[in-house]
Formats: C-alpha cells, structure tokens, sequence
C-alpha cells in the first residue's frame, strides 16, 4: 500500500450529521474518493491531556459529550471497531521520539465519531483515538505527528480534528452560511498561504504572525490537531483545500488534505 495523505478536519457543531443546513454531504464524498485504509488514528480537540494517551479500546463507546441538543443527536451510535494494535504502535513511536505516552481504553469524543460516521458510515474500519495536550504548543503537536508518520506508510489513516477557526463567543447562531466575519478570510486566507508554500516555522508561530489569530481562536485546542496532521505529512506534501463555507458567523467549515 502507498503512503496514505493525513487530513484536518472542521468538524463543526456535533449536528452536523442531522442539520440539513450544514455539508454533512461533502464529508461523504471525501470519505468515498480517498484510498481505504486499513485503520484510522484520529486526533480530536476533545479529548485533552497531560500527555499523548492513546485508546486501546476493542470497541470504542460513542461518547455524546454535549448538551442541550435535539434527542436524535443522542440516539446516534457510531459502532466502529477499535484498533488497539495501532493505539500501541503509536504508543511505541512517541516513546521512539522521546515523547511520553500512555494507553488506555477510551471512547469516540463528538470531535471523532461525527466527521467519521459522514466519512463512513458502514464503521467498519478500525479506528483508535490519540489525545492533544491543550497546555502544550504548537510544536509539540508537529512534533506527534512527525513521529506517527511510518504509520501513513503502514495503511493507516492519520485524521486531525478541530475547526479552522473557533470563537464561540462570536458566533451568531442565526447568521445565514455563508454570512462571514471578514476576519475569518483573513486568518484562514493567511493560514491556507502558509500551508501551500510549507512554511512550518510561520505556521508554528500563527499566534503571533497570523491576522486575527487570537480572536478566531481564544484557546487553541481547535487547532491544534492540524499541526499533528501536518506533522504527519510527507515533506513535500500537496495541499488540498475543501472549502465548504462559514456557518455561525465566525466558524469556517475547511478541511485540508495533505496529499503524497
């Protein structure tokens, strides 16, 4: 099997899969044209810890961590089967990498379970789940991700997961899609800049060189995971951007693919 790409995805609100108003359908069409894998490794900006932990878990729960939301959100289940031996060899290239990681059974965050039921929806491909460390940079996630890269080499798909930009307290849950903050352009515009020309050292250092960085993303576990998926790519990569438009206001909804 070829390399495979590593990916970033927005995941957007967990109604994604029943809001008719959101792309729940582009998420599909990505998941059918993209090589299949053997098994998933995905990073959400929801499940937070000190360290690396990775989920050994044979099969993961759906864990619906949210509330106040429409009870069909609930009684959705995402039912994959875990990939504990992929959980360990992550385990085992962190230590590699001088990386402390840990191990351990553990569920689907909304973060994990909603892009991957629109991605595939039959949840028979294996998936393992590998925390973000919320206090640590960006640079420590780079660096996770560099060191799971064999993996891409080895059938498994490497998925970060957060949203490209992510101010809540802006959000304006009635705006129309589409109905932008121009500074959300302007941050993913200068984001999307550094990822095509590879520029890692400015992208490491967003919250001080981006436009905006601050207010499109107060605390930064959001985005966090794109720089594990960055880290997992082949150096010279070729970005694919799916663009699929800004909801809420301040939300942009863009995945990245980072192609071999």
């Amino acid at each position: 099997m070829s390399r495979l790409p590593s990916l970033f995805l927005s995941h957007g609100a967990p109604t994604l899969p029943i809001d008719p108003t959101m792309p729940s359908g582009e998420f599909a069409t990505l998941g059918a044209r993209l090589p299949r894998p053997r098994a998933i490794l995905i990073l959400s900006a929801h499940w937070g810890t000190d360290m690396p932990v990775a989920s050994t878990a044979e099969a993961p729960e759906t864990i619906h961590d949210f509330y106040g939301f429409p009870r069909a959100l609930y009684e959705l289940h995402y039912r994959a089967p875990g990939a504990p031996e992929v959980a360990r060899q992550a385990a085992a290239l962190l230590g590699t990498a001088n990386i402390p990681t840990q191990t351990l059974p553990h569920g689907l965050d909304h973060g994990a379970w909603v892009p991957l039921l629109l991605m595939y929806p039959e949840a028979d491909l294996p998936v393992a789940q590998l925390s973000i460390q919320p206090h640590r940079d960006p640079a420590h996630h780079y660096a996770v991700g560099r060191a799971l890269r064999p993996l891409a080499d080895d059938g498994v798909l490497i998925i970060g997961s957060g949203q490209i930009t992510h101010n809540l307290r802006a959000a304006d849950f009635g705006a129309k899609p589409g109905d932008g903050d121009p500074r959300v352009a302007e941050f993913t515009d200068w984001f999307e800049a550094r990822l095509a020309e590879r520029d890692v050292e400015s992208l490491l250092d967003y919250r001080r060189r981006a436009p905006h960085a601050a207010y499109m993303h107060p605390t930064d576990e959001h985005l966090l995971p794109v720089f594990a998926s960055l880290g997992a790519a082949s150096d010279d990569y070729a970005l694919e951007i799916q663009s699929l438009g800004t909801y809420q206001r301040a939300l942009a909804m863009t995945n990245y693919l980072f192609l071999h």
